[in-house]
């Protein structure tokens, strides 16, 4: 039977994979479905594609019956659920044995590419995702003025006194042949027209009876699609294609053919030429026209190209014809976008001399528009400026910031027209600017306003009139967002919020502790050793801005706390480059400082006709310590010799008050000093605890010292321990923190360098990093060493009391402490007879890695003495011993391989240590 299939190849001549067709009738002699012979979709199309008399004539060539193949194929159709019309592919796809795509995978690199792309011919793509089969779909209604031809099957019901219905087929006489009515000829006629012929026809034969005319099956028709196709050939059709199925049955047009030309022939007689601009631009199908059987589709080359971008709705290369000017070419873009510039459209085009030469063309104008194009012109749409024209720019703390229209007369209080719908609550409404454009070089000057003084009396000079373009900015009166900042409105939650606020902070809480428990001592020191550079890097990099922007001249110790943002320093940063930029000769930097007593001191913009008080309101006023009798302007006089500083006391009070000879006016670089009052002092609070007679916070006066404090507390107990007693100090304790952190510092520079430069170096990397660890976690104590009963007694050994301070005088104790590289650490109760060694051996003696030769002894005061001084031992041993002393065994450094830091970092640990000890009851 096989050598019968393929002796039977060469009867098959068409267009389709005839290897399909053997398959499938083997699959009919053994029973096997189409679906399980891995026979692709593309095969049963080609299969599908041929005519119904083709069709039946091969299935009786090979004895086979053709209803079980149609059922076969009907079966695969149902089961792959295959829809002919929309499985489209991309020009280019591969397809496997199987006839499935193969897709290959791009790359991040490749899709990034995308985004850049180049200008394209307009029109190929729509070719490029070709459909995998070519065959048009049958399920569509079948126009009234469908040519009938021979090989369309005509069905037709009959129903009434009689019932029929029947499947009749044109013959190549253009007739069907009813078996009981006769032959009527049907060729040549539309589809309108024979349904009425036959409806008549059967009426007339037989009476009563009703007659439903369709169409069955299509015929199928050759044509040939030659040219710049992508795949040029004779492809069988559809009798309902047309000339753009044919296009698309051909895979497209080739990059080299022309959309605007594409000729059909019948008969060797040109019969239409189709421009595909047309419909892919206005949607109209007019022209394309129905295809008939030996119908030829011919493809031209290209004609002349120019390519448009830009500011365009869809740029492309375009095909022109002779009569295109430059409005077809923008209506074949889309028309403009409304950001395009067009009266300065560049052109870009060869002249006579094949040298490239720019024309500028205005879009705008008709007499420019109808301008003829030539071949190969690049027309590239300029984008508008984005500068606005006639606005005015709102920014800072306000509600509603950006762009708002400007209108002759415009006033401030016409933008912002209320403090509770206009501003954000932390705004200050006492101090903006206005920054204006003041020439065509954008110079700029800068004006000041009082925003509650233009909305109470709209006529007053700070209710400016606007120009266009000008610049309105408002600042913030934090320094710094935090919750302290916060009003009471936004403290105002309802219950709901409240909960939700401290589910809040203790899932935070509790995501703390977590990363404590897993990352312990090593993240402390990274993790705030992180936080203080970057600070000091954020507080250079001001400091260097603000040294630039004033050419040096000007000095201002620059604050991170006050980058809230819309502080004075965030938002007055550019305004201060700006104005630095305009200074030159004989235009002075147009800038002033303010220090001293005020709220915001700095550096600000000289205001037009600014005085002494309009920069006070601009440093946000005074501070309460103010001093108003007297204040300084330091002022640059440029003279013929050079430059001299010259010094002007003014009343400040007066200035306030708008006195005019003491509000002067300023002028560029002036530093204006406000004082604090003489012997200003804020509230400063120290603390005693312990046994006193009245302990407590007292509030302390300028000078007093401790022995005055000690008196107004009514001084010790009974059971005081004045020699133990604790002295702290806020300063030292900072002090000792930044010694603290360098040591860190230090320490890790010194065992990265040993690590490198000893070969020996063994250290162990986990204990050096317990080390630091525990030094991160060590807090300082900040602690004062003082004999207070010397204090007491003798007025001219005293201390003078600072903000913070806090002494405390413990119980009496009986016990010596012993701690450090000893056994067992431990307290012992104070005996008279023992000596500090009899202390040490009561404790289990001194480790191996104790350093016997720097023992030392902490007394109860805080003072410390060795062990080893001569002057130590030159007498009773026990009789230097006292009461809350403390024995401490260091550990010795050389033994950690000589690291001459460990002696320090062991020490300060060891010290501290101690002091917490000693101040267990604080």
């Amino acid at each position: 039977m096989l050598n019968f299939l393929f002796r039977k190849e060469n009867l098959f001549t068409d267009n389709f994979l005839s290897g399909f067709v053997f398959l499938l009738l083997i699959g009919v002699f053994i029973s096997v479905p189409v679906d399980a012979m891995q026979v692709s979709q593309q095969q049963i199309e080609q299969f599908k594609k041929l005519p119904a008399s083709q069709q039946s004539a091969l299935a009786k060539s090979m004895g086979v019956d053709i209803n079980d193949i149609r059922k076969q194929l009907s079966q695969t159709q149902s089961n792959n659920s295959v829809n002919e019309t929309t499985d489209t592919y991309p020009r280019g796809t591969k397809f496997d044995a199987l006839g499935n795509p193969i897709f290959s995978e791009q790359s991040n690199d490749e899709d990034e590419d995308e985004l850049i792309k180049e200008l394209k011919p307009f029109g190929y793509d729509v070719f490029a995702n070709s459909p995998q089969t070519f065959a048009p779909s049958m399920d569509i209604a079948i126009p009234a003025d469908y040519i009938v031809g021979p090989g369309d099957r005509i069905s037709v019901q009959v129903f009434g006194k009689e019932n029929k219905e029947l499947e009749l087929e044109v013959t190549r006489e253009g007739a069907i042949i009813f078996p009981s009515y006769g032959p009527f000829t049907v060729a040549g006629l539309t589809y309108g027209d024979m349904s009425q012929l036959l409806k008549a026809k059967i009426k007339e034969k037989v009476i009563g009876v009703e007659v439903i005319i369709g169409m069955a099956e299509l015929r199928s028709m050759r044509v040939f699609v030659l040219g710049e196709a992508h795949k040029p050939g004779p492809y069988t059709l559809s009798s309902l294609s047309s000339i753009t199925h044919a296009i698309f049955a051909a895979g497209g047009i080739s990059d080299i053919g022309s959309l605007r030309k594409i000729q059909l022939k019948r008969a060797g007689k040109l019969i239409k030429t189709l421009d595909l601009y047309d419909l892919l631009i206005n949607g109209d199908s007019s022209d394309d026209m129905l295809l008939q059987s030996g119908d030829v589709v011919f493809i031209e080359p290209v004609g002349s190209r120019v390519s448009i971008e830009g500011e365009v709705r869809r740029p492309a290369i375009y095909e022109i014809v002779d009569k295109d000017d430059f409005s077809d070419i923008v209506s074949m873009a889309g028309g403009l976008l409304p950001s395009a510039f067009a009266k300065s459209t560049i052109v870009e085009r060869f002249n006579q001399h094949s040298l490239r030469s720019v024309v500028n063309l205005d879009l705008t104008k008709q007499s420019d528009l109808s301008k003829s194009i030539q071949a190969g012109d690049e027309i590239r749409v300029l984008k508008a400026s984005a500068m606005f024209d006639k606005s005015i720019t709102l920014i800072g703390a306000v509600s509603r910031p950006g762009k708002y229209q400007w209108r002759d007369g415009m006033k401030v209080t016409d933008i912002l027209k209320g403090i509770d719908s206009h501003f954000l609550a932390d705004a200050d409404l006492n101090y903006s600017l206005i920054v204006r454009e003041i020439d065509l070089a954008k110079n700029i000057e800068v004006l000041q306003f009082d925003i509650v003084k233009a909305l109470s009396t709209p006529d007053s000079t700070d209710n400016i009139e606007l120009n266009s373009n000008d610049k309105i900015v408002v600042f913030s009166q934090l320094s710094k967002t935090t919750n302290a900042n916060l009003g009471l409105e936004q403290l105002a939650f309802t219950q709901d919020e409240l909960t939700r606020k401290e589910q809040q902070l203790a899932k935070e809480s509790f995501k703390t502790k977590q990363f404590w428990d897993k990352y312990g001592d090593d993240a402390t020191i990274e993790a705030y050793s992180a936080e203080q550079q970057a600070a000091a890097d954020t507080e250079k990099l001001l400091k260097q801005s603000i040294e630039q922007m004033t050419g040096g001249e000007l000095e201002e110790e620059i604050d991170i706390k006050q980058l809230a943002l819309f502080s004075r320093q965030r938002l007055l940063l550019p305004i201060i480059e700006k104005l630095k930029q305009q200074g030159r000769s004989g235009a002075p930097i147009q800038l002033v400082e303010v220090d001293g007593a005020v709220k915001f001191p700095g550096i600000y913009p000289l205001t037009l006709n600014a005085k002494v008080d309009d920069l006070v309101v601009a440093a946000g006023g005074l501070t309460e310590s103010a001093y108003l009798a007297k204040a300084e302007i330091t002022r640059n006089s440029v003279k013929r010799t050079g430059v001299i500083k010259e010094s002007i006391d003014i009343n400040l009070g007066d200035a306030l008050k708008q006195e005019f000879t003491a509000n002067i006016k300023l002028s560029s670089k002036d530093r204006l000093n406000i004082h604090k009052i003489p012997a200003w002092s804020e509230n400063h609070v120290v603390e005693l605890r312990g046994e006193f007679v009245f302990p407590g916070k007292y509030t302390i006066r300028r000078g007093e010292s401790l022995s005055d404090l000690i008196e107004k507390a009514g001084g010790f107990t009974t059971f005081a321990h004045q020699e133990g007693s604790v002295f702290t100090r806020v300063q030292l304790r900072e002090l000792e923190q930044q010694n603290l952190l360098k040591l860190t510092s230090d320490l890790r520079v010194e065992m990265a360098s040993k690590s490198l430069s000893d070969t020996d170096y063994s250290q162990s990397y986990s204990e050096v990093q317990k080390m630091l660890a525990d030094m991160a976690k060590v807090q300082p104590v900040g602690r004062l060493v003082v004999n207070l009963p010397k204090i007491v007694k003798d007025n001219s050994y005293d201390i003078l009391l600072e903000d913070g301070d806090i002494l405390y005088v413990p119980t009496k104790k009986s016990s010596i402490n012993v701690i450090g590289q000893v056994q067992v650490t431990s307290s012992h109760i104070y005996d008279d007879n023992l000596s500090a060694e009899d202390y040490l051996a009561k404790s289990g003696g001194t480790k191996k890695r104790a350093d016997t030769d720097r023992i030392y002894i902490i007394s109860a005061n805080g003072s410390i003495k060795m062990m080893e001084n001569a002057n130590w031992f030159t007498s009773d041993v026990s009789s230097n011993m006292k009461p809350g002393d403390t024995i401490v065994v260091p550990l010795d450094a050389e033994y950690m391989n000589n690291l001459s830091l460990w002696t320090s970092a062991t020490t300060i640990m060891y010290n501290t240590a101690v002091a917490i000890a000693a101040i267990s009851g604080i």
